[in-house]
This record gives C-alpha cells, structure tokens and sequence, in this order.
C-alpha cells in the first residue's frame, strides 16, 4: 500500500535540520536567512514579516549609528491585534550583521529606515520592492528540499517550530497559547503537532 503524505506542514522538530536549513540560507541569501531566523524566534506569521520595514527594528542613536532595536512590536494582520516580542540576542546579531551589507547597498542611513526589511530587487504587482509569502515559500521548500528533509515544509513551519521549541523546553502550553494568539491550549497542541502519539509516549516514559 502507497503510504499516505500529511499535506499538513510541519514544525522543523529537529535541532539539526533547523541547523542545516540555518546554514543553507545563510551561505545563499542573508535576507532569506534573517526571514528563518526571525519566523522561528518570534512565531510571527510570514503575512506580519514580510511588511516588516528596517524602521521597525532599527532606530538610529544619538551618535548616527545605526542599531538594532530589543523589541519588535508589530500589528497582526489576520487579527489586528498588536504584539510586542523581545527579540533574542541571536536574533540581533544577525539583523545586525544583515544591516551592514544592506547600508553598503543605501544612499544614507535615512534612506535604508524606510525601505523593506525584507526587501526584493524586483517589484511586485502593487510596486513595493519586498518579498511575497509566495516566495518566502519558495525559499523555505528550496531549503528544506537541498538539505534532505523528506516532510512538508511551509511558512507556516516557521510559527510552528517556535511553538514547538517553547513545548519542548518546559513552556506552559497556556502561555504558547497566549504567544501564539490561539484561542485556546487544545487549538495549541494540535498546531505545534503535539499528537495523541506523544502524549501516550509521555506516560509510558514515566518511571518511578
């Protein structure tokens, strides 16, 4: 019998496939790197990252230099709702990294505040120079198809492996839950792919 594929995305479970993706974009397109990076440690939609401008997560001190904001604070557009999301060391250093090469690319420090975070050399349909969810897509299956992950990958993955990560490392589900914006700790569970499976391997792990 043909075994049956999840069209389900899936959270990037693995430390070492999220070291390989990590990698992967890395030597090939810094931006694209910063879209993973940024997707996984904040679990913002890929729909919220891609109207990112630098603005929104660089400011320029008092001394002209140009730094990399400690928080992100973005409104969803599938709900509305405002989210305010600390934004791991990592994180910075890597926007960082990110906004030098850009600055060498702009006319002045001005000018790279107000252009796309993730920014596209080719203009959409509405004229705005920034990536599409379609593409993002098509970097994340690009990636995840050259370093040999057999299970499906979607921007969605992103958000997930977030949540997924938080679970693993002793997070509340109530307080991935609140993170997330779901509407409830079931809606949760399911989402990071937390199945009945896990939950019965969980018992049966017990020993005392």
């Amino acid at each position: 019998m043909k075994k049956r594929v999840s069209k389900t995305v899936q959270p990037i479970r693995s430390q070492s496939d999220r070291n390989a993706i990590d990698s992967y974009l890395m030597h090939r397109n810094p931006r694209d790197r910063v879209m993973f990076t940024l997707g996984i440690y904040t679990g913002r939609r890929i729909s919220d990252l891609v109207r990112l401008n630098v603005r929104d997560i660089a400011y320029i001190d008092r001394k002209g230099r140009l730094c990399v904001a400690e928080r992100l604070t973005i409104q969803e557009q599938k709900t509305g709702k405002f989210a305010d999301v600390l934004l791991h060391p990592k994180v910075r250093r890597i926007l960082s990294k990110y906004l030098r090469y850009r600055r060498k690319h702009s006319e002045t420090l001005g000018a790279l505040l107000n252009e796309p975070l993730l920014k596209s050399l080719k203009a959409r349909r509405d004229g705005q120079f920034r990536i599409t969810r379609r593409h993002a897509l098509r970097v994340l299956t690009n990636a995840a198809r050259n370093c040999g992950l057999t299970y499906k990958i979607g921007t969605h993955s992103l958000r997930k492996t977030f949540g997924y990560i938080q679970h693993q490392s002793g997070t509340s589900i109530e307080l991935i839950q609140r993170m997330l914006n779901h509407s409830s700790p079931e809606v949760t569970l399911s989402y990071i792919g937390i199945t009945r499976d896990d939950m019965d391997e969980a018992i049966l792990s017990m020993d005392w």
